[in-house]
């Protein structure tokens, strides 16, 4: 059995090397995505046409910080670079079930 941490490193890799395809293949297809502003992107289809274009632009790049893990959650403090003029600092919490990540809560 895959443990989520490794699930969430996958994803991390990933999104690192923008590697869609990747990305989205770490997520559920009911996959719910909490933002910190409120919104919400829920399944694949969603999420990938939120991070295609970022992913295209190949200047994003996320550096962990610090990580926590508890039964199926992995909560990573992480550092996004090339999102903004400067790093945004963030909480983000995933959830792992059968091996694919189901929920993502961003934190702030």
């Amino acid at each position: 059995m895959t443990e989520p941490r490794d699930v969430v490193e996958q994803q991390l890799a990933a999104y690192n090397s923008h590697d869609i395809d990747a990305f989205v293949a770490t997520y559920a297809e009911d996959v719910t995505v909490k933002r910190a502003d409120g919104s919400r992107l829920e399944g694949r289809p969603a999420l990938r046409d939120r991070y295609a274009g970022q992913f295209a632009k190949g200047r994003c790049r996320a550096e962990i910080v610090g990580r926590l893990t508890e039964g199926d959650w992995v909560v990573d403090h992480e550092v996004a670079h090339g999102l903004a003029d400067e790093p945004i600092r963030v909480l983000v919490a995933y959830r792992v079930r059968d091996g694919l990540i189901d929920r993502v809560d961003f934190l702030g």
